[in-house]
């Protein structure tokens, strides 16, 4: 659940990189679930192909990011068997007003990953 201490910064900073790009789009939709009571953890997860999860929010290239967002949360990742324990994924989600929530599939990593908002 928590970053991989593993992971490679500078592949980090390219998440990062891109995630900074369509931030904005991610924070309002991170808003939208939690208003519209679909669920108090919005997802969102961060891949180059097209994958099942979620609903697409951004697709690569559409503000010059090299990824695809699809737009999802907890429940839907309990449903499908890649968290087995709400309890934990509970207690070690950040406040999705300030970090967001991302899933990252990759070849090289595939984890939750929790990126800070750009401050404005």
């Amino acid at each position: 659940m928590h970053n991989d201490p593993e992971l490679d910064p500078k592949y980090l900073g390219q998440i990062s990189s891109d995630f900074v790009k369509i931030s904005e789009p991610l924070k309002e939709a991170s808003y939208a679930i939690r208003r519209q009571e679909f669920s108090e953890y919005p997802v969102f997860a961060m891949c180059k192909i097209n994958q099942p999860i979620g609903q697409l929010l951004v697709d690569a290239g559409q503000a010059e990011n090299n990824w695809k967002y699809f737009a999802s949360f907890m429940e839907e990742f309990v449903q499908r068997g890649l968290i087995d324990d709400e309890k934990v994924f509970k207690s070690n989600y950040k406040d999705p007003d300030e970090y967001c929530c991302l899933f990252v599939i990759d070849e090289q990593f595939t984890n939750f990953v929790f990126v800070p908002y750009p401050i404005d």
